[in-house]
């Protein structure tokens, strides 16, 4: 399911984007031969009123339209004014933009809907602050409510992560307001090189707050099919009790035990129908991206009761939805950027850098985790690919527009032999992304 899913999104925004190509290009004037889905000899096609064929091929890694071009194929005189080297430098810029401009305004759509539907965030107040961390050496106490993070407000844990995120990296002091007491008061969050070298950089851990949570009851919601829970006997509806002979105060304490015992035998005792039973189960080891073996056991806990006071209610009205929207994949370009150079510069591990592979892991576990969050990572996807689709990089977008972009300023086209070599660079720097994409991507496997 999760080849499946990743096909899925890919197909979705390769669709996208190559609509936002066709749609300009129509209106250019440009005679659109081909609208593919995958690569390959189609496996269904057909063509429309305008003759442009629209087809599905068997290599699910992408898409493209195929317009009409003399530098391809030779064409009729009478068609000449339909071929998409004869538009001027600003419609072929135009053209080359608009596939990008798609991805964004999906991403913009997804998260105004999104955001129009509302939601309930906690309150991002601490329970606690690591020893010697950021949060702890800026003076960040238990009870403080974290309001903004430099001019970013942070009207929720997520919105704090989001802020964090784009400090990785960095060596700076950073403006931490917090309100305590009724109070807001400016701390200095001193960084440096903050988690620079980490893979999968966790921002809340590297900050040092323990965020204040509901307790979550030690009663099971969900055991997964064929897990060690359920093969132990576990239901939904059991009451955790012990294990190992040691009373379970909370679920942490029961996920840290879990982790602790991979492959091996967990005595646990619980509670069903007022009475207690014992069963011996043994978790799953599983590795994670860290390469960090964990134990698994497969069961989900009832979902915590919060106080009214604890959680913030989003509902923005529609057009403030959109609003938000745009500023969220505003956002989004910037980070993806600002992290792109990061990397260039050695400030953030290029460890963090994703291929397919990953890609397609992120796509199954979305997809299993409901159709919002699903959407959610589709539209994050779709911001990615519009950002790296106009880097200045011969063979994107953005080294088409650059090209093009040249011509306007000289006058006339850049000397082939330029082109050709600017293409055989953009191969090589597009190669080395690509494998050092695809060797993350297999050391996580």
């Amino acid at each position: 399911m999760t080849l499946v899913y990743f096909i899925v999104a890919i197909s979705i925004l390769v669709v996208i984007h190559e609509y936002g190509h066709f749609w300009v290009a129509r209106r250019a004037g440009v005679q659109v031969l081909r609208f593919s889905v995958g690569f390959g000899k189609p496996l269904f096609s057909f063509k429309d009123r305008h003759g442009t064929e629209f087809s599905l091929a068997p290599i699910p890694l992408g898409g493209y339209v195929k317009m009409l071009d003399s530098r391809e194929a030779p064409v009729a005189d009478h068609l000449k004014h339909q071929e998409f080297n004869s538009k001027s430098p600003w419609a072929r810029i135009a053209i080359a933009s608009a596939g990008p401009i798609a991805n964004f305004l999906f991403a913009i759509l997804v998260y105004a809907v999104l955001f129009w539907g509302g939601s309930k965030e906690f309150i991002p107040v601490v329970a606690d602050t690591v020893a010697e961390s950021p949060a702890a050496v800026a003076g960040v106490q238990p009870g403080d409510e974290l309001v903004a993070i430099g001019d970013e407000p942070t009207p929720s844990w997520q919105s704090v992560s989001w802020a964090l995120l784009s400090y990785i990296g960095e060596t700076r002091t950073v403006d931490l307001v917090v309100l305590r007491d009724g109070d807001e008061q400016t701390l200095p969050l001193r960084l440096n090189r903050w988690l620079s070298e980490e893979e999968g950089p966790d921002p809340l851990g590297g900050l040092g707050v323990v965020p204040r949570l509901p307790e979550v009851p030690l009663v099971l919601a969900q055991v997964m099919d064929d897990s060690a829970a359920a093969k132990a006997g576990l239901q939904p509806g059991d009451l955790l009790v012990a294990a190992n002979g040691e009373k379970i105060d909370d679920w942490r304490a029961w996920v840290d035990l879990i982790r602790r015992s991979a492959d091996q035998s967990v005595l646990v005792e619980y509670e069903r129908d007022g009475r207690l039973f014992e069963t011996e189960a043994f978790p799953h080891s599983v590795t994670l991206d860290s390469g960090e073996k964990v134990g698994q056991i497969g069961v989900i806990p009832v979902s915590p009761e919060a106080p009214d006071d604890w959680v913030r209610e989003i509902k923005p009205g529609p057009v403030q939805a959109v609003w938000m929207g745009i500023d969220k994949t505003w956002s989004l370009i910037v980070l993806t950027l600002d992290s792109l150079w990061k990397m260039l510069t050695g400030d953030v591990s290029v460890k963090n850098l994703s291929g397919p592979i990953t890609i397609a892991k992120v796509a199954g576990d979305s997809a299993s985790s409901g159709l919002i969050v699903f959407v959610n990572f589709l539209a994050l996807l779709s911001v990615s690919l519009g950002v790296l689709n106009l880097l200045p990089v011969p063979m994107l977008d953005g080294g088409h527009i650059l090209f093009y972009t040249a011509e306007l300023l000289r006058g006339k086209p850049l000397p082939e032999s330029v082109q050709i070599a600017a293409v055989k660079v953009g191969m090589m720097l597009l190669l080395m992304l690509m494998v050092v994409a695809f060797y993350n991507d297999i050391s996580r496997l």
